[in-house]
């Protein structure tokens, strides 16, 4: 009877291996059904973004492959029928502004102080950069063209040097920036083309770092190129913060500037931990399983979002009594609520990712509890981030470090500007008068009377 009852056993053996084998599938396949499902939805499903109207006139880069495959095509053409053709390649950009409008000319030099090289030799001029803008008046216009006059010396090379405008200003704005008591962070990648020392598919990030908030503090939004997405750029442009908090999405890269070092709060957003509880629901529609956990999860958070909605214009000791009588109790509930489910749930499931994603997240989300000025999300930065994707939809890629780093100071610009009132369009052409005027030594304080919170009633004024 030995032999039967070990055959029996491993039998059983066998048997046992193959169920867990088959729970083992079952996982997977879900898992796939899962991705696949939320996959449609993102490609196929409803969504809030509208396209832009305004694409054609952030044409650049479609200007450039259009010049590029007619030259390609010149070129078949030429090939194909064996004839020798010679001709002038057109340089890609805009096409000149008419020569027949009226216009007028502004000329930036740097300062005689500056016109002297690092090895002591005087900078002769070598040439100049001229660039045009149309300037709409009522019933006219006219063309302005910039001249910035390049130095160089002539018994070394040490560079070109241009005179400079909008960078003082800039500087002053991230000066009153890292004085605020919270900054909201965010990150979008970018691509440069050509990047000294990196492949033209290099990943490029653009970060954005806003502050302030209406009536408390001037809202400062800062946009700021950087080649990579390491939490060191995040680091150093926040070295000299004054402030206690930054809120972020959840990227483990701002670790490095919240640190018991720097005494800087790592505050959550619960937006983002709402998002995994709804991937959950979309991608089990239609299948006969119900995300009981995941609405579980949406209609707290919800409750959550109506008590900021209620506290919303209250000061900010009301606004903690509030969120410590109401919103702590629910949140010591879901809290509960979270680890039991996190021992019901399998962890590589959407539904214990969210779940997972939720507790990891903890400390960082209950943050606004402790105190009156986080916010329960960093939507305000995610919504300040999304005018530069939107318009990278349309322009594709910068061509140059350079021209990345300018399209960052003008978002800065005109972003910091329509969150303090003043017209983008009046702010620009104002602060384009008046920074010549003051030069790039004059002292920090003077470009105050430039900052969008300082001039909004003059601009106003003169329209």
């Amino acid at each position: 009877m030995q032999p039967m009852k070990s055959t029996a056993a491993s039998t059983d053996k066998t048997i046992a291996q193959l169920q867990s084998r088959i729970v083992d599938l079952e996982t997977k396949v879900r898992f796939y059904e899962e991705q696949f499902n939320l996959l449609q939805h993102k490609r196929f499903g409803r969504s809030s973004e509208k396209p832009d109207t305004q694409a054609e006139l952030f044409n650049e880069a479609e200007s450039i492959i259009a010049e590029e495959e007619r030259a390609h095509q010149d070129d078949t053409e030429a090939d194909s029928a064996q004839i020798t053709i010679t001709y002038t390649r057109k340089k890609p950009g805009r096409k000149p502004l008419p020569k027949d409008l009226p216009g007028e000319q502004i000329r930036y030099e740097l300062p005689k102080s500056e016109q002297v090289c690092g090895c002591g030799h005087a900078l002769h001029e070598i040439g100049e950069d001229t660039s045009e803008q149309p300037d709409i008046i009522p019933a006219q216009i006219k063309v302005i063209e910039h001249i910035r006059v390049k130095y160089a010396c002539r018994q070394c090379d040490n560079g070109i040097k241009t005179a400079q405008l909008s960078q003082p200003l800039l500087q002053r704005l991230i000066h009153y920036q890292l004085q605020q008591s919270i900054i909201r962070a965010d990150e979008t990648p970018v691509q440069v083309l050509n990047e000294p020392g990196r492949k033209a598919q290099s990943q490029s990030y653009m970060w954005l770092y806003q502050s302030g908030s209406s009536g408390v503090s001037p809202p400062v939004i800062i946009y700021d190129y950087q080649p990579g997405r390491s939490g060191l750029f995040a680091k150093n442009y926040l070295q000299d913060f004054k402030g206690q908090y930054l809120q972020t999405d959840g990227y483990s890269g701002y670790a490095q500037v919240c640190t018991p070092q720097s005494g800087i709060v790592s505050v959550g957003c619960r937006a983002h931990a709402r998002r995994k509880f709804d991937e959950v629901i979309k991608a089990l529609k239609g299948k006969n399983v119900k995300p009981g956990k995941a609405h579980m999860a949406l209609n707290t958070i919800a409750k959550l979002y109506a008590i900021e909605k209620q506290c919303k214009t209250m000061s900010a000791e009301q606004r903690y009594l509030v969120r410590q009588k109401k919103s702590q109790p629910i949140l010591n509930q879901f809290k509960q609520w979270l680890d039991k489910s996190a021992e019901q749930v399998p962890p590589k499931q959407l539904p214990g990712k969210a779940i997972h994603y939720a507790l990891n997240q903890w400390t960082q989300l209950t943050c606004h509890i402790e105190d009156s000025h986080p916010e329960i999300d960093n939507n305000a930065a995610e919504r300040r981030i999304k005018p530069f994707v939107i318009g990278r939809k349309n322009w594709l890629f910068s061509q140059t470090p350079n021209g990345a780093m300018a399209s960052a100071t003008l978002y800065s610009l005109i972003e910091t500007a329509k969150a303090n009132k003043p017209e983008p369009f009046a702010y620009i052409r104002y602060i384009l008068t008046e920074l010549p005027r003051l030069g790039r030594h004059a002292e920090p304080e003077a470009f105050d009377d430039l900052l969008p919170w300082l001039c909004a009633e003059k601009i106003q004024a003169l329209q």
